[in-house]
C-alpha cells in the first residue's frame, strides 16, 4: 500500500484561458480491492503509472500504462483504457485490454468513420496495437 494518500494516478482538467481547475478524476480502480481496505468500499483510488492521453472534440481517451513502461511505480499501470467525457470527466466507456497501454493513443478518419489506435504489450504479452471506431 502507498504511504500517500490517494489518487496515485489521476487527470485533472484545466481551463487554459483562466487556470483553473475544471474536474478531477482517479485514473483507474488503484489497489482498492487490496485485502486490507477492500471491506471499505472505497470509489476509485487512481492507479499510478505513465498514461498518454488522447483528446477528440468531446472525449478524452487515455489507458493506464502498463508496469513494462520505464519508470512506471511498483504496482502501477492497468491494463482499462477508457473515454471520458471532455466537460465534465465522468467515464462514458471503458473496456479492458490483454495488456497495458506502452504509447499514446492515436486517431485517424477513414471512409467518414473515426478509428482509436493504442499500442498495447507487456512482459507476458507480445506488443500489438488494437483499433476502436467510434459510434
Amino acid at each position: 500500500m502507498p504511504l500517500f494518500k490517494p489518487p496515485y494516478g489521476r487527470i485533472t482538467a484545466i481551463n487554459l484561458n483562466t487556470g483553473d481547475h475544471v474536474w478531477m478524476q482517479p485514473n483507474g480502480d488503484g489497489p482498492r480491492d487490496h485485502p486490507a481496505i477492500k471491506h471499505l468500499n472505497l470509489p476509485p483510488l487512481g492507479q499510478p503509472g505513465r498514461a498518454s492521453p488522447l483528446l477528440t472534440k468531446t472525449l478524452l481517451f487515455v489507458g493506464e500504462g502498463d508496469p513494462i513502461n520505464v519508470r512506471t511505480p511498483p504496482g502501477g499501470g492497468g491494463k482499462k483504457f477508457r473515454a471520458y467525457d471532455k466537460a465534465a470527466g465522468a467515464v462514458v466507456w471503458e473496456t479492458e485490454f490483454p495488456a497495458g497501454t506502452t504509447g499514446a493513443p492515436m486517431t485517424y478518419l477513414y471512409k467518414g468513420k473515426q478509428y482509436i489506435v493504442v499500442a498495447i504489450g507487456s512482459v507476458d504479452h507480445p506488443a500489438e496495437f488494437v483499433a476502436l471506431a467510434l459510434p
